[in-house]
């Protein structure tokens, strides 16, 4: 098996010396992504939109893999504040509905561009399910 990486003009460009994702066989591993849009820029101070573009973003990386939420078996949330945490949640089971992959949540001290939410996914690529 070879790493193949992934790929789309969807989602932010990768603002340092990584891809947006790398799949493996039928593993996809996405990069954190991060609430820029396609500008680059940081879409809002607000929790509540960071985190729907978060999700924009890993939607796009998931589709130019072939996959989508509902492949994903792995999420890590980092999170800067831990208090804002049951609203992250609640965009969270938005996107992923009656499906529960396995997730880690992590309060940090801080992330790139100073957000507020970074979520990085483990997805099945190329498998029904």
């Amino acid at each position: 098996m070879t790493l193949k990486t992934i790929a789309t003009t969807e989602a932010p460009a990768a603002i340092g010396p990584y891809s947006q994702a790398i799949q493996f066989g039928n593993l996809l591993f996405t990069s954190g992504q991060i609430p820029l849009g396609l500008d680059g820029q940081v879409v809002s101070q607000e929790i509540e939109e960071q985190t729907h573009q978060v999700f924009k973003n890993l939607e796009a990386v998931l589709s130019a893999a072939g996959s989508s939420f509902s492949k994903v078996i792995k999420a890590t949330v980092f999170i800067k504040d831990m208090n804002q945490f049951a609203k992250v949640n609640e965009i969270y089971a938005s996107y992923f509905g009656d499906h529960k992959p396995a997730r880690s949540t992590v309060e940090v001290a801080r992330l790139p561009k100073d957000v507020l939410v970074e979520i990085e996914l483990i997805a099945a690529t190329g498998v029904e399910l």
